[in-house]
């Protein structure tokens, strides 16, 4: 028998949509049969470009500006979602700026405060406006796109790592408050990822030739990973083959922490 997946009725709504892993992760819920709302802050022509490509898929595709350190941006995202695409079967969170790489000696109080704002309560207010549409609609699920430096941190990202790891707890919350109502809660942890903020980082010169081979040979696997891999899981813990899971960490990271 084949693995097929399935997914509920309705559309996926994705913040950080037109992130380079966003990007990816709307993309497999589309190729998956779903429906899908693009989030993004500052990238419209990218956003369109992805809700497009969508559309080519055959499935709906939507694109929603909001800025996540407001929680009445986020509340209309959300409510404009809902009424383009009738129900929100799953929100993935994969919305996060690219931060500086300093030791947490070196990091200043504006700059966590930033990452909080955006990742933290960024999250917290998203899932908030979603949850009483899930528990309408009979349950629904919550995806975070963290790190896997939740379980061995790694030196100098504490601004991704850190607010991350409050969404950590918030999964958990989540899946332990609202289980009851059909909503589940997991993790996706994310290691060296091929895209988004690592491309960046790398671009910058920040990611030398020397960290590169270090960090290679401390992956099991030995090779970093795509963020295909992340959407794989994203939508996985999303469908009907992940239906009694909730409250969990999915680690797609090449065994990073092992």
């Amino acid at each position: 028998m084949p693995f097929e997946t399935t997914l509920p009725a309705g559309a996926a709504l994705v913040f950080g949509g037109s992130g380079g892993i966003g990007r990816v992760v709307a993309t497999e819920f589309a190729a998956a049969g779903s429906d899908v709302a693009v989030c993004y802050r500052s990238r419209p022509e990218i956003a369109e470009k992805t809700a497009t490509d969508l559309r080519e898929l055959g499935v709906a595709a939507t694109i929603h500006r909001v800025d996540v350190r407001d929680a009445d941006e986020l509340a209309a995202a959300v409510d404009g979602a809902i009424a383009e695409h009738s129900r929100i079967h799953t929100l993935v969170w994969c919305a996060g700026p690219v931060v500086e790489q300093n030791s947490l000696a070196d990091t200043s109080a504006d700059d966590y405060r930033r990452s909080i704002e955006i990742e933290s309560l960024g999250m917290f207010g998203a899932v908030h406006a979603v949850l009483p549409h899930m528990r309408e609609h009979g349950g629904g699920s919550v995806v975070h796109v963290g790190s896997a430096g939740d379980r061995l941190f790694p030196p100098h990202d504490g601004l991704s790592v850190l607010p991350k790891a409050a969404n950590e707890a918030l999964v958990r919350g989540i899946a332990r408050e609202e289980g009851r109502h059909g909503i589940r809660a997991n993790s996706v942890l994310v290691g060296v990822v091929e895209a988004g903020m690592f491309l960046a980082l790398r671009e910058r010169g920040v990611l030398d030739e020397k960290w590169e081979s270090a960090t290679r040979a401390m992956l099991p696997l030995r090779r970093y990973g795509k963020a295909e891999d992340i959407a794989a899981a994203c939508v996985f813990l999303a469908s009907d083959r992940a239906n009694y899971i909730t409250g969990e960490q999915l680690s797609v990271a090449g065994g990073f922490g092992v």
